[in-house]
């Protein structure tokens, strides 16, 4: 039995848990007219109101008391000192070292990385400069206008979906497109739009040898040789994000535009870095420096403020209390602004890549549910499809709305009726609709008693489901790099207090290598079908189908 389900802390968690069933909290806030004021934190331009949760202030206690015995605050500073906290890769875990604005230095193993990171910022600056001016030019001399941006995980998902929440603060004397599939549909449709006199490419792979990105730039370069260019000319169109200098160099791409990659930075906390420069080359430089500057500002907020109105701390409590104490298995993320629809799949990798895990410590086993399946899509289009699920279906699923107060270039009437509809679902998923309601609803309806009956009960809501409400101001480029490092601290403090390490990934790994072996076997035939019996099947129809 794991040492954390046994601790007082944990037993508390399931008495409180236990004493309110059956407590309604349509009840609780009739009875206490302060709740919303009490149960609300502002930090870093956005406002939490987590009032809407199956909480009270005991039990808010009881989790503060659960981050203290699993040391949260002592782990948060060790990762923010440099110590190596990925044990298993024997790796710091610095994302934040790359938007600090402290002036101070930030040491690892001995070295201080803020030198080479504020260079990289630098060389970052110049070339988005140069790019946007038209000083960089193509081999024919023309400008480079459109930015293939390959990678694939962290490396596309960051860049691709930060750019598309802050389109209306787009640079427009640039086209960005974003590409990580190595199903090759999605690359030949982009490159056959393009001129490649005027195509710049970005490829991010630290390692340069991830399968899916390094096969994409390969295509692309095929099709930048076959449309005219040379092997020489691939230095002018050609850039990358890279650990590998050797291999990029090799490829063809000039030293100088080869930006470094860090062993202490993850791919999910990429966007920070280098891996950050499709963002730089969408909004402008100085757009993304605000990006980096908001983050730092909920890194401080996130070191310096209490448990219990910290903002990272609040939502990471909650998410253990619903999938600890309550069996909820996913939680899902409602953005209430087009721009911000992809959120909830940056979220999902973050969460579910850092957190799926069943080994705490070294090697004990863990007996408890760790990260919930994240998910989502944006308001108001999921009221018409998943949320009846959530508002009466028998799982538990905890919920963040998002909301900006403030659009511009938008009528009035259109966001009017979508702050209206966010609102409403976290009163509706909170109060719900009992049977007498429903009964009374139907009161004039020409309905038979019995009829009215067994339809009150269809349209009986129970209730009782929780929420946060997220909102902020607007959603410029410093508020949305606050917003991602409040995710990212929360998924850090939800591992802290399962004992998990938040920053390998060795499920993902095992896929890669399976597929790898897989892949050789294909283009082989002579290759032995020795795998089981399933995937020989598999491998044999293929390969049967190709011959076709």
């Amino acid at each position: 039995m794991n040492s954390l389900t046994q601790s007082p802390c944990w037993k508390t968690l399931q008495s409180l848990a236990a004493e309110i069933s059956g407590q309604h909290m349509r009840h609780w806030f009739e009875q206490d007219p302060q709740r919303a004021e009490r149960f609300n934190i502002d930090a870093c331009g956005i406002n939490l109101d987590y009032s809407k949760n199956l909480i009270n202030q005991q039990i808010m206690e009881g989790l503060t008391g659960l981050a203290n015995q699993q040391q949260v605050e002592t782990k948060r500073d060790a990762m923010f000192a440099g110590e190596i906290i990925n044990h298993t890769e024997e790796r710091a875990a610095l994302h934040t070292a790359l938007r600090n604005f402290s002036g101070q230095p930030v040491m690892v193993e001995g070295v201080d990385v803020m030198p080479e990171v504020l260079a990289t910022q630098d060389k970052m600056g110049d070339f988005v400069k140069r790019i946007h001016s038209g000083s960089h030019k193509g081999y024919t001399g023309k400008p480079l206008k459109e930015i293939v941006c390959i990678g694939i995980g962290g490396s596309f998902l960051g860049p691709k979906i930060m750019s598309e929440a802050l389109k209306p603060y787009w640079h427009q004397g640039v086209n960005v497109h974003f590409v990580a599939n190595v199903d090759g549909c999605h690359i030949h449709d982009v490159l056959a739009t393009l001129d490649h006199e005027q195509t710049l490419v970005v490829m991010s792979s630290k390692s340069f040898t991830t399968q899916e990105t390094l096969q994409n730039t390969l295509t692309t370069k095929d099709w930048f040789l076959k449309a005219g260019g040379t092997q020489q000319d691939i230095a002018k169109h050609f850039i990358c994000v890279s650990s590998n200098i050797e291999a990029a160099t090799e490829f063809g791409i000039a030293e100088e535009n080869i930006f470094p990659m860090w062993d202490w930075v993850g791919g999910r906390y990429s966007l920070w870095s280098a891996i950050g420069l499709p963002i730089a080359l969408r909004l402008g430089y100085e757009n993304y420096r605000a990006l980096l500057e908001g983050a730092y500002e909920m890194d401080c907020h996130f070191k310096q403020a209490p448990l219990e109105q910290n903002l990272p701390v609040v939502m990471a409590l909650l998410g253990v209390w619903y999938t600890n104490f309550f069996g909820a298995q996913s939680h899902v993320l409602l953005p209430y602004y087009h721009y911000l629809r992809g959120f909830p799949a940056y979220v999902q990798q973050l969460d579910m890549e850092s957190n799926g895990k069943c080994i705490a410590g070294d090697k004990e086993q863990i007996d408890y549910a760790t990260g919930p399946v994240i998910w989502g899509s944006e308001g108001t289009n999921g009221q018409h499809s998943f949320h009846q699920l959530i508002h009466q279906g028998k799982v538990l699923i905890p919920a963040d709305f998002m909301l900006p107060l403030k659009v511009e270039n938008q009528n009035d009437t259109h966001h009017a009726m979508l702050a209206s509809n966010c609102f409403g679902q976290t009163q509706a998923l909170m109060q719900g609709k009992t049977f007498d309601e429903a009964y009374a609803d139907l009161d004039g309806k020409g309905l038979s008693d019995d009829k009215r009956e067994s339809l009150a009960h269809h349209k009986t809501m129970p209730g009782n489901k929780p929420s946060n409400t997220l909102l902020f101001e607007q959603l410029d480029p410093k508020t949305l790099g606050a917003l991602v490092a409040l995710y990212e601290h929360k998924v850090f403090v939800q591992g802290a207090i399962w004992g998990v390490n938040s920053f390998d990934q060795w499920g993902v790994e095992l896929g890669k290598v399976l597929g790898n072996q897989v892949l050789d076997k294909i283009r082989n035939a002579d290759e032995p079908l020795d795998l089981d019996a399933s995937t020989n099947a598999l491998i044999k129809r293929f390969r049967q189908a190709l011959k076709k």
